[in-house]
């Protein structure tokens, strides 16, 4: 691999992309998909209100993983610039990203009939269908077989079901 002026090992734009790591995407929507069921135990409310709590609650959580990822362990090794700030902020843009289809489905879900408890399930599908997603990809980038994609989307289905299992008990 290249390397900089510093030493620093300088990747090209297709090795950047195969760097990519998706599991933000997965805790992401993990996080999308507690913050449904914790939202949907308050009772009826705006729906603009929980679009926005979705949206703002991933650009909280990415914030607070960056921050951890600056100030902890990389800190350490070496002093900040730009150029590290930009890439741990990219690494850690699929929390937010994986946010966004449920916060859709929740703005979409007027048009599709749906009341608030069917806007709800219907984000919360989708951020489970989300986690399962994000998980594979995941996998599938880091060079896993197929069998332990299934593996992983399978235990992200169990998680995600488990968080669907909490909105049941909680709501009934």
């Amino acid at each position: 691999m290249p390397r900089a002026e510093d030493g620093t090992a300088v990747r090209t734009s297709a090795e950047r992309q195969d760097a990519v790591d998706f599991t933000g995407g997965v805790y992401g929507s993990m996080l999308a998909a507690s913050v449904i069921v914790g939202a949907g135990t308050l009772g009826s409310f705006p729906r603009l209100e929980l679009v926005l709590l979705l949206l703002f609650t991933g650009v909280a959580f990415w914030i607070a993983h960056v921050h951890a990822q600056l100030f902890g362990a990389r800190l350490v090794q070496r002093s900040l610039d730009r150029r590290a700030v930009l890439h741990v902020c990219r690494e850690e843009w699929p929390i937010v990203k994986a946010a966004v289809p449920p916060a859709v489905a929740v703005a979409v879900s007027p048009l599709l009939g749906l009341d608030v408890q069917g806007a709800l399930w219907l984000a919360l599908a989708v951020a489970v269908a989300g986690q399962v997603g994000w998980s594979a990809a995941a996998a599938r980038r880091a060079g896993a077989s197929w069998r332990m994609v299934g593996v992983t989307a399978a235990v992200n289905l169990v998680l995600g079901l488990l968080i669907i299992s909490f909105k049941l008990y909680l709501t009934h």
